[in-house]
């Protein structure tokens, strides 16, 4: 299952049932997981370990050294769990001294064509990013996060969780979870009501979400007291709870309507 033309480097571990396409080159340190499947002309640079059941699509590039002046050929990683698809052209980018040492991304993401993942960066579980979707270095997407096609992400934002970016928007804060951000300077456009839903979130939870966003980002109030006022009304669901762990924590500032 692995074409003739392919050039392996050293230390490499290949899976079980593993296909490689022609002209494909894996490079030194690589890992690759049991039913993988590798398209022609992909170049995969160690070190670097992919696990089961990935798909990635013809001339991707994993692993390549970050596009970053500071990095002087430190020993850095890229880790890619399982069940993901890569399409065309994707480029991912392993770690950098200078941020965790490492680019990671968890299970079952869907990369679409021309995305680019910058070092660094944490991906989690059940991400989409559309095509041409681009991340800075040093970025940390939540699960089940969207971002559409054209998006760009400025280096060290934070996505939370269920959140949705529409196509063609630059961001440059943090976009807090379950909402829905858009435009050339994204801001917020209420909440992906639609996206729980799909994910079954429970009608009272949808419910305490909206109350908390519109206490958070309509009320006038600031962060604080908006926070405080949660608290009183008794709002102190899991949801509730980690979108305001969220803004706590947040480094960069959040995104606002």
């Amino acid at each position: 299952m692995i074409h003739k033309t392919v050039i392996m480097g050293k230390n490499t571990k290949i899976g079980g049932n593993v296909e490689i396409g022609p002209y494909t080159v894996i490079g030194d340190n690589v890992k690759i997981g049991n039913n993988a499947k590798i398209g022609p002309q992909v170049v995969i640079e160690g070190p670097t370990t992919i696990g089961e059941n990935c798909h990635i699509f013809q001339f991707c590039s994993l692993g390549a050294i970050p596009q970053d002046l500071k990095f002087q050929e430190e020993d850095t990683e890229l880790i890619i769990g399982d069940n993901n698809t890569f399409r065309e052209y994707v480029t991912i980018n392993r770690g950098t001294e200078g941020g965790a040492r490492k680019t990671v991304l968890k299970n079952n993401i869907f990369l679409m064509a021309y995305s680019h993942v910058a070092h660094d960066c944490q991906i989690g579980n059940n991400v989409i990013m559309a095509n041409g979707a681009t991340l800075g270095g040093h970025i940390i997407i939540e699960d089940n996060a969207i971002l559409g096609g054209l998006v760009g992400v400025h280096q060290f934002v934070h996505i939370g969780s269920y959140a949705m970016v529409g196509g063609l928007s630059g961001v440059s804060k943090d976009v807090p979870p379950y909402t829905i951000v858009v435009g050339e300077r994204a801001k917020l456009h209420g909440l992906n009501l639609t996206g729980l839903k799909r994910h079954n979130f429970s009608t009272e939870s949808i419910s305490e979400i909206k109350s908390a966003y519109k206490t958070l980002f309509r009320s006038g109030l600031t962060t604080q007291k908006a926070i405080e006022k949660i608290a009183k009304e008794g709002l102190n669901s899991p949801e509730v709870a980690h979108l305001i762990d969220f803004i706590k924590n947040s480094g960069r500032g959040i995104v606002r309507e």
